[in-house]
């Protein structure tokens, strides 16, 4: 399979040392900051933002608005729709209490990383540090403040537990004695108290 060069909208905005892997696309008025790592064949919206250092696999979309704020690691196929938002900073303040501004040196850094395959719906607010499994899927709106296991369907604020997801991200069914099944393409998964895994 040939790949494409990657494509930058004449409006975004990029830092020289960003790196962009084949057939990926920014679109207009998008930021990827400095020293950013975008893999191959994803699609960064309209605005969106993509702080320095963070990594993106291959194939993920940034949907437009999207804030994805250093130092976030999201693997390979994540979806992170419009608005949604990752947090970076535990203890937020603009400034000291003497007055003057913060600085880089002032705060440490904490990040959202996102498993393979994880889709995050729109305007939700991932409070780091946190980690969303593989697979799982975050509600439209929900407010993430706590790890999400692989496969979960989480919703609300504060996000909880409300079902299971399979690799579609179709819900899960119950299918007895602790199993499910995806509706669409029949993998069965075992629960096993707070984690499902896939049945061979």
């Amino acid at each position: 399979m040939t790949r494409t060069a990657p494509f930058v909208h004449a409006s975004a905005d990029l830092d020289d040392d960003v790196e962009l892997g084949a057939g990926t696309r920014v679109w207009h008025l998008a930021q990827v900051r400095a020293g950013a790592r975008v893999g191959a064949d994803c699609n960064i919206g309209r605005g969106a933002y993509i702080g320095p250092g963070v990594v993106l696999g291959d194939a993920c979309k940034v949907q437009n608005y999207a804030l994805v704020y250093e130092p976030a690691v999201v693997g390979d196929g994540v979806f992170i729709g419009p608005a949604v938002v990752f947090t970076n900073d535990e203890f937020p303040r603009a400034a000291n209490p003497d007055g003057s501004l913060k600085s880089a040196d002032d705060w440490h850094a904490v990040g959202v990383t996102v498993d393979r395959g994880a889709s995050i719906g729109a305007r939700a607010v991932c409070i780091a540090p946190v980690r969303i499994g593989a697979w799982a899927l975050v509600a439209a709106g929900a407010v993430v403040t706590k790890d999400v296991p692989a496969h979960a369907l989480v919703a609300g604020v504060p996000a909880k537990r409300i079902g299971w997801v399979g690799r579609v991200g179709r819900p899960l069914s119950p299918a007895g004695a602790g199993e499910w099944v995806c509706p669409e393409t029949g993998e069965r998964y075992a629960e096993d108290g707070d984690t499902l895994r896939p049945l061979p």
